[in-house]
């Protein structure tokens, strides 16, 4: 292609996965229902799906991450807590619009699980596990897992990144570590908290670029698993 591809970056939040995206090659613009000022790129604030319905086939490709309480298993702490649940209905949108794409979301959430993979901060050589999964209609791999040998705090960070501990990036973690931790140095504490690394993006965006620079030369997850 003689231009950057456009990505469309659904419930973007701060921009991690806009990050890796762009770094891959892309044109990224993105959509969330809350104002977002650290985000790194074109920004439109609004609901994503009426955003993907109305505009959606502008884009060469989308990526969406349905918001992950109602799946997370945080939301145990909080069972009175009434979070959207946005999966099934984006990806009906999605399948509508009929451009590749990829929803990611935390482990539990409702992902079809035949055309998804799964990434981990131990591929990329970060310090955090954080595990993503990811579907899409183009076929994907993932990295070889490492074993976690290193084990993760989820209290005194500070002083156990010190000595050398993963960290779990939730709750208080504020700045302190977790900027080094996501390969992230834009974003407050709490942003951080919802980010995915942007190695990740990076990893599932490349081969996005190479689906679409050369779709005939890589199958469809749906003809990879037939």
């Amino acid at each position: 292609m003689s231009r950057r591809p456009r990505l469309l970056d659904l419930y973007c939040c701060a921009g991690g996965a806009a990050m890796g995206y762009h770094r891959a090659g892309f044109e990224v613009v993105g959509v969330d229902i809350a104002p977002q000022p650290r985000y790194p790129f074109t920004f439109h604030q609004g609901d994503a799906i009426e955003f993907l319905t109305a505009h959606g086939h502008e884009f060469d490709a989308i990526h969406a991450s349905p918001p992950c309480q109602h799946y997370s298993s945080l939301h145990a702490l909080s069972p009175d807590s009434e979070y959207p649940d946005l999966v099934a209905a984006t990806r009906t949108a999605l399948d509508r619009v009929g451009v590749p794409y990829v929803i990611e979301n935390v482990m539990p959430a409702p992902l079809d699980r035949a055309r998804s993979i799964t990434l981990c901060g131990a591929m990329f050589g970060l310090r955090t596990y954080r595990h993503r999964r990811f579907e899409s209609r183009v076929r994907l791999s993932a990295p070889i897992e490492p074993e976690h040998r290193v084990r993760t705090a989820t209290s005194r960070r500070r002083e156990r990144w010190a000595a050398g501990w993963n960290i779990s990036v939730t709750g208080d973690v504020g700045r302190y570590v977790g900027p080094e931790a996501m390969g992230i140095d834009w974003m407050t504490g709490d942003e951080l908290c919802q980010a995915i690394p942007p190695a990740y993006t990076h990893h599932v965006g490349a081969q996005l670029l190479a689906h679409l620079t050369n779709p005939s030369g890589q199958l469809s997850l749906f003809e990879a698993v037939a």
